[in-house]
């Protein structure tokens, strides 16, 4: 994997490093294009990563979460060396079991679901997968479960809500 050095920067809250020119022409070149979000892997200072390369306010970025910056021991405004190649794997969030059974009894739930984006699915999934203890996972499941079927409830959890379009 080639590398370069970048030092990482802050778009609002979000730390990300610039990958330069020649960088990005083999990501897209690897990929087969240069549009649309491009899953990446690499290293950060030899700390491996997965994450995707994005564009962003008419520029490329990658974006560096908290636990691969912490894994690294940098932050915003240090340089790190950077290694980064095109990922064709496909990034799939397993459901859960718990939801996946909740949809057995639930037939329009299940189908609401499946109209759902799939980037979408992928967030309520990864959401409930990340939960701790069983009676949070019944208790997201159930939330998720009346969101889906189009009952009304005040106190939907953040991955719930609807999302504002931001122009």
């Amino acid at each position: 994997m080639p590398a370069f050095v970048a030092t990482i920067r802050l778009l609002g809250i979000n730390p990300y490093v610039a990958v330069p020119a020649a960088e990005r022409r083999a990501l897209f070149q690897a990929a087969g294009r240069d549009k649309g979000p491009i899953p990446v892997r690499g290293r950060i200072d030899r700390v491996p990563f997965r994450q995707t390369f994005v564009k962003y306010r008419g520029t490329w970025r990658l974006y560096l979460n908290t636990p691969v910056r912490r894994a690294a021991d940098k932050d915003v405004g240090e340089r790190v060396t950077v290694e980064l190649a095109y990922d064709p794997a496909p990034r799939r969030e397993p459901v859960p079991a718990a939801l996946r059974q909740a949809f057995a009894g639930q037939p329009r739930a299940r189908s609401a679901f499946q109209k759902l984006p799939p980037s979408r699915q992928k967030e309520i999934c990864r959401y409930i997968n990340g939960l701790k203890t069983e009676p949070s996972r019944a208790r997201n499941v159930h939330l998720v479960l009346q969101h889906l079927s189009g009952e009304q409830n005040a106190k939907l959890p953040a991955f719930l809500r609807p999302r504002v379009s931001r122009s």
